[in-house]
């Protein structure tokens, strides 16, 4: 079992500048690939970014290449996503998601979720 725990959404202006924290436990952690998702009301839940578990391989939706990065750190057990120059169309729920292989994520069905960090873009 792999658990995910997201953490750091809030309130931003447009141009700010926000970071995502997942805290993940399970045994298993270091040699697992990492991601995250967005979802808006109406809307089916998009892939946004992923990292490979040394990672050397990153993998970012077109829509965020260039302003979000995402990042993790074996040691504390936790995948990051740092979101540059927001939009208001970035507002969203973000899910931390998990899974052994590669394509699960890039095609949106990870074995493990977490629960949701609200990330609001607004003036």
């Amino acid at each position: 079992q792999v658990q995910l725990v997201e953490s750091g959404g809030g309130l931003v202006q447009p141009g700010g500048s926000l970071r995502l924290s997942c805290a993940a436990s399970g045994r298993t952690f270091s040699t697992y690939v990492l991601g995250w998702f967005r979802q808006t009301p109406g809307k089916e839940r998009e892939f946004v970014a992923a990292i490979n578990w040394s990672g050397s391989t990153t993998y970012y939706a077109d829509s965020v290449k260039g302003r979000f990065t995402i990042s993790r750190d074996n040691v504390q057990n936790t995948v990051y996503l740092q979101m540059n120059s927001l939009k208001p169309e970035d507002t969203a729920v973000y899910f931390c998601a998990a899974d052994q292989m590669t394509a699960p994520l890039r095609n949106g069905s990870p074995d493990y979720w977490g629960q949701g960090t609200q990330v609001s873009v607004s003036s």
